[in-house]
């Protein structure tokens, strides 16, 4: 089975991002890193970005129909989109949040997730190794 790996808003221009936080990594870095470790874990998956939230919920409804497993960043949104949300209760297969950075350590507005509380699990502030240990928690809950 493909696993989605979705992300958010501002994902794609991670170059240009607080460095602090960040590193040098960019969008095109951090997807090869995803999939040249899903390929190690013989993993399938399925890489996208968008900075559209009407797209992130679509494609998290498609994720619904197929009952496909999702590891989601939802960046920015992560903090108060309730429709993201209401999306990610309709999937079916597990899901796991992601972060690059630890939002518990950054400012108090990010200290919020009201997606953390429908997913089955979160892995935040390991940089890339965050989606890492996301592909190998996602192989386990998938058994």
């Amino acid at each position: 089975m493909k696993i989605l790996i979705l992300n958010g808003p501002n994902l794609s221009r991670l170059d240009l991002r607080e460095k602090s936080y960040y590193g040098d990594l960019d969008y095109a870095g951090l997807r090869k890193a995803i999939e040249s470790k899903a390929t190690s874990l013989g993993i399938d998956v399925d890489v996208k970005q968008s900075d559209s939230e009407s797209e992130l919920i679509s494609l998290l409804h498609e994720a619904a129909d197929k009952k496909q497993p999702v590891i989601f960043n939802p960046a920015a949104f992560t903090h108060y989109s309730y429709a993201i949300r209401d999306a990610v209760i309709m999937l079916k297969a597990p899901v796991i949040e992601v972060h690059l950075s630890n939002p518990l350590s950054r400012e108090e507005f990010r200290h919020t997730s009201v997606i953390s509380g429908v997913v089955n699990g979160t892995i935040a502030g390991f940089g890339v190794e965050s989606y890492h240990l996301a592909l190998i928690a996602m192989q386990k809950l998938l058994g």
